[in-house]
């Protein structure tokens, strides 16, 4: 499987699910999973994208620790793909809002805790290897970036 198939694969179940699992480490060296919104702009880009406040722990975090795994699956759980990158915390105006436009409308929880709508960062995720991963047949392939 090439790289754009792959990052078109993750693109259409992120289209479906809305959401996918973001595990970053604690200060300890722990793994810590949450909820996300993620979003792909371009299957020719290796680059996931999400949006997080500054005041959450993940943003304290990647600051120790930038690297990440994801993990989207289908809704039948037929297909899982488990992502693995370096995450930047990046705070440039033109980017907030494309994120924004293309999750915002999946983020109630978000806005509950973070409060003021204008207060986000973007978590930008490199993509340095995928593992696409069918539970029923056991298939496994492992794409690096």
């Amino acid at each position: 499987m090439k790289k754009h198939e792959i990052m078109e694969k993750i693109g259409n179940i992120l289209d479906v699910v809305k959401t996918a699992v973001l595990s970053t480490c604690d200060k300890n060296g722990k793994p810590f999973m949450r909820w996300m919104s993620p979003c792909i702009f371009s299957p020719a880009d290796n680059t996931l994208y999400a949006l997080t406040s500054p005041k959450f722990l993940k943003t304290h975090q990647l600051e120790k620790n930038p690297y990440v795994e994801w993990m989207v699956q289908t809704v039948s759980l037929d297909t899982v793909i488990n992502i693995s990158g370096k995450a930047n915390i990046i705070e440039n105006p033109s980017l907030k809002g494309e994120v924004m436009s293309r999750v915002g409308k999946n983020l109630h929880v978000f806005w509950k805790l973070a409060g003021n709508e204008t207060d986000y960062l973007v978590l930008e995720t490199v993509i340095e290897k995928a593992v696409y991963f069918q539970p029923m047949t056991g298939n496994k392939i492992t794409v690096k970036f």
